[in-house]
């Protein structure tokens, strides 16, 4: 069930109602939960889901329901399984035979994209990137690559001990020119909602040092000219392949061998998968070849 990322009246009705009418609340901080039950007026029990204990809060959760108690899951704002903690439980419940209901309502995602103003278009949204620095600038390479070619923006969530981090990594790695869209404190009484360069985003963090308080979410806009796939000759591979199927392709060889991708576009796109895997190869074959 989502709650709000901030400001207590985004609580919806229906979630108000859903918090009122459970024997149970699994969230993922209790003493944050504890506010908004009696912000709704709920006397339901409270018991701990978060992160380092949910594979054991999903069996609880299932003796619970097992018992014929309904039950809840909240994350400390928005929508849970969503960069938070609640895919396991789901999983578990569902493995049970139990239903599933979603209560849906606030995600920081979507409050930032619907502020954002970004060209229309497919987005990627990544969550958390690692926090050790490495991984972090090989998986910003690997997403960079996917937006290119399938002409997405990108979504990240940060944190304000990170933020800096971000920031300079984005604009390494997008240039200094790239638009960036950074929500902090989305909903509550600091909220900020700032439109600006990734060479821009760095010195505006650092104007104001209060600035780096507070939850981020940070948009990264569409590549100006999307990367096509290279043209075919007559009887090559993607000759007979239409361009949705190769940008798909193209996408998957970024995280994946070339069988399992060709694999997987033929699963999606329903296009010829000897086609796709030669074309796999091929692409593969640009990729490593030496500069």
């Amino acid at each position: 069930m989502a709650t709000p990322i901030g400001h207590l009246s985004d609580l919806s009705p229906r979630a108000a109602q859903t918090l009122c009418g459970v024997d149970v609340v699994a969230a993922e901080d209790t003493r944050v939960t504890r506010v908004l039950l009696r912000h709704a007026g709920s006397s339901a029990r409270l018991i701990s889901a978060r992160a380092h204990n949910e594979q054991a809060a999903a069996q609880q959760i299932v003796g619970l329901l097992a018992e014929g108690k309904s039950v809840a899951l909240v994350s400390d704002a928005g929508t849970p399984a969503i960069s938070d903690p609640g895919a396991q439980v789901v999983a578990a419940v569902r493995a049970a035979g139990f239903p599933v209901i979603p209560i849906p309502g606030p995600s920081a995602l979507a409050t930032l994209l619907s502020a954002a103003g970004l060209r229309e278009g497919p987005i990627l949204f990544e969550g958390f990137l690692p926090a050790r620095a490495k991984a972090r600038r090989e998986r910003l390479a690997v997403l960079a690559q996917a937006a290119r070619l399938s002409g997405a923006a990108l979504v990240f969530y940060e944190a304000p001990h990170r933020i800096d981090e971000l920031l300079a990594d984005l604009a390494d790695r997008f240039g200094p020119d790239r638009l960036l869209v950074i929500g902090r404190e989305l909903t509550k009484v600091f909220e900020e909602i700032a439109a600006l360069t990734a060479g821009q985003a760095v010195q505006w963090l650092a104007a104001k040092p209060e600035r780096k308080r507070g939850e981020f979410v940070v948009a990264v806009e569409r590549d100006p000219a999307p990367a096509e796939a290279p043209a075919a000759e007559p009887g090559a591979p993607a000759a007979e392949l239409d361009p949705a199927a190769q940008r798909l392709l193209g996408l998957l060889l970024t995280e994946l061998a070339p069988s399992r991708a060709a694999r997987l576009a033929h699963e999606i796109s329903g296009a010829p998968r000897e086609s796709l895997y030669a074309l796999a190869l091929a692409l593969r074959g640009q990729d490593e070849a030496p500069q």
